[in-house]
Parts: structure tokens; C-alpha cells; sequence
């Protein structure tokens, strides 16, 4: 995985003032652009599309304080249409317009070049189990959300404090299938995870496949496959939420794994009753690097 990105971000490079076809690269390299976008994403702490603009707008610069070129010859050899359209991401990289860095010859705010390397130095093992789960249905009650990587999300924290008491345990009673329990179940993520990007957040259990769903609850199907189980415990959420960045900076690198499209699921198997430490078990979707 650790050469797949290092290659991505040569590729990056080599088609800067270009569109790029990603899906085809992940393909070449044997993964997915799905699981690409997503280690990138939580490796590089920033979105694949964001450090393009970013490298694009560095390499631009120079471009622009050269001062050899107008700047809408600059715009169309960096993939803009229009001086306007290459202004506006200029201004947000630099935060200033490309007259102005002609002008003054800055501000400037360079995106070196990433290069990623695994580090295992203080590695923590990471209890895990892969499970190999035919299809069942999540039920309960979802909402539309925005995505936040650390601390309690307060719009999450919101849609469960709505429910009375009496659902929650309504909901218990359906569960007849692992993951087991009250679930935190978040779909639909946006595949570069970038943060104040909406996903579906669910609040509710599983059932079999065939078990049908009351009609006042929501429903996400979720076909045959196999998980990778990581079993946490402590300070909440906390743990939960480095645990979930380990997976991508040391367990994904280091085993035959990678994500595949689908819910991201926590189960609460303990908790202190003011929820400041819990054991939890997270449940992402995954399939062989090699599938035959």
C-alpha cells in the first residue's frame, strides 16, 4: 500500500497540468481507487483532490512571478478554462490573487512533494479478527450529518439524544444478528474523507436478511462479504477514533487487506455510564488485495 501512494503521488506529478485517470492507476497497481483515496486521505491528512490543487497552484507560482506568460496562459496550461476560475484556486491555496504574487512576489504557501513511508517504531498491536458475514439489513433511525475526524460530533450526539428511552431498547429487541447491540453505523462516506463532507449516520442494530423492517424505521442493506474487527477499550471516544487512523497508518499497510465499499459499523459491547470510557468493537468492510 505504502508503494501504491508513493506511485500515486508520482503519477500526480507526471499529469499535473492534466486530468488524471485514478481508477485506472488503482487498477494497474492492484487495488481499488476506492481504498487509494481513502489511505491517502487519512495518511496525508488532506483529500487526493486538495493536494493536486495544491502541488498545481505551488508548480503555478512560479509560473506566475516568472511573469513570461499572461496569466491566462498560465491558467489554460494548469487545466483552467478561465483566468476567473484559476484566480479562485489560486487565492485559496495562496491566499492571494496571481496579479498580486506578480506584483509583490508573494505571499506563497508551498505543497512540497509527499512521500509516504511506514513507520512501526511504538507500534501498538492491534487486536483484529476478519469475519466472513453473509448479507443482513441494518435498521433503525438515520440521518444526514457532517463528517468530523476528532471529538464527540455534535449533530450525531443530537439525533440520539432525540429518541426516548423506550427505542432504544425497542431496538435491542431486533437485533438478531452480529455485529450485536446498539450500533453506531456510518454510510456513504465521501471516499477522500474529507472533514464537513456529509455521510448517513444510523442509530440502530442488525437483523438477518430476512427479517423485516418496521415500517417507521430506516434500512440499509448490506450484501455478503468479510470485515476486519478491531476490539478497542478505554477513554471514549478517543481510543475509538485513533484506532480507526491506526488502521490506515499501520494495519491496511501491513496486511493482505484493503477497504471495500460499504458501512462503516461500531458496536458498544460496554460502556461507563457517563460514556467517558467504552469498549467498542469497529467494523469496516474489507476484501483480499489479490481476490481471486
Amino acid at each position: 500500500m505504502i508503494s501504491a501512494l508513493n506511485r500515486l503521488v508520482d503519477f500526480v506529478e507526471e499529469h499535473l497540468t492534466e486530468e488524471f485517470d485514478a481508477d485506472g492507476l488503482a487498477r494497474a497497481l492492484g487495488t481499488t481507487e476506492y481504498h487509494l483515496r481513502r489511505m491517502f486521505s487519512s495518511l496525508a491528512g488532506m483529500p487526493l483532490s486538495e493536494y493536486v490543487r495544491r502541488r498545481r497552484m505551488t508548480v503555478a507560482a512560479a509560473d506566475v512571478i516568472r511573469g513570461e506568460d499572461d496569466l491566462l496562459s498560465i491558467a489554460v496550461r494548469h487545466g483552467y478554462g478561465s483566468t476567473e476560475a484559476f484566480g479562485r484556486a489560486f487565492r485559496t491555496v495562496h491566499g492571494a490573487s496571481p496579479g498580486d504574487v506578480r506584483r509583490d512576489g508573494g505571499p506563497l504557501r508551498t505543497q512540497p512533494q509527499l512521500r509516504f513511508r511506514l513507520t512501526v517504531e511504538g507500534s501498538t498491536p492491534m487486536d483484529t479478527r476478519i469475519v466472513d458475514r453473509p448479507a443482513f439489513r441494518l435498521v433503525g433511525h438515520a440521518t444526514r450529518v457532517p463528517l468530523i475526524h476528532h471529538g464527540i460530533n455534535p449533530h450525531i450526539q443530537q439525533h440520539i439524544a432525540a429518541l426516548p428511552p423506550e427505542e432504544h431498547q425497542r431496538l435491542k429487541g431486533l437485533s438478531n444478528t452480529e455485529p450485536g447491540g446498539l450500533l453506531q453505523v456510518s454510510d456513504d462516506v465521501d471516499p477522500d474523507g474529507t472533514e464537513g463532507t456529509e455521510l448517513t449516520y444510523l442509530h440502530g442494530v442488525a437483523v438477518s436478511r430476512d427479517t423485516p423492517a418496521p415500517d417507521d424505521l430506516d434500512a440499509i442493506e448490506v450484501p455478503a462479504g468479510r470485515w476486519a474487527v478491531f476490539h478497542t477499550a478505554g477513554p471514549h471516544p478517543r481510543v475509538l477514533q485513533e484506532t480507526w487512523a491506526a488502521t490506515a497508518t499501520e494495519w491496511f499497510p501491513s496486511n493482505p487487506w484493503r477497504l471495500r465499499p460499504g458501512p462503516a459499523i461500531v458496536a458498544i459491547l460496554e460502556r461507563a455510564d457517563d460514556f467517558s470510557t467504552a469498549t467498542c468493537e469497529l467494523w469496516l468492510p474489507v476484501e483480499p488485495t489479490d481476490p481471486a
